[in-house]
């Protein structure tokens, strides 16, 4: 099989000509390269995603509800104390969370990162 070729191919089933072009003007090392980073790219999933940007979105329920939560000001010393060994033992895992707030949010429910 003809590596250079395949490539191209691929290029050219993804209308990706303008970098076929580039691919042409290329020798060596550099060409190599490129064509290295080329068939790394999942053309597929990059159209799949691409194509699912101009779908319509359908909701189907339009309602919010309030999830459950703990107070840390509220805590007693015991529960902190339960919950900092919890979150030692999920980062010895290898566990995380993330928690993303909108802007300003943090600083309005005084959340302290200790």
């Amino acid at each position: 099989m003809d590596k250079v070729q395949d490539t191209i191919d691929i290029l050219k089933m993804y209308h990706q000509n303008h970098i076929v072009k580039l691919l042409e003007k290329l020798d060596g090392k550099e060409k190599e390269e490129l064509i290295e980073q080329i068939n790394k790219i999942d053309f597929h999933q990059i159209m799949e995603l691409y194509d699912n940007t101009k779908k319509d979105l359908q909701i189907r329920e339009n309602k919010i509800e309030n999830i459950s939560y703990l107070d840390k000001a509220r805590l007693s010393k015991e529960q902190k104390e339960e919950f900092e060994a919890l979150g030692e033992i999920a980062i010895r895992n290898g566990e995380y969370a993330v928690v993303t707030m909108a802007g300003g949010q943090g600083s309005r429910l005084r959340t302290q990162w200790t």
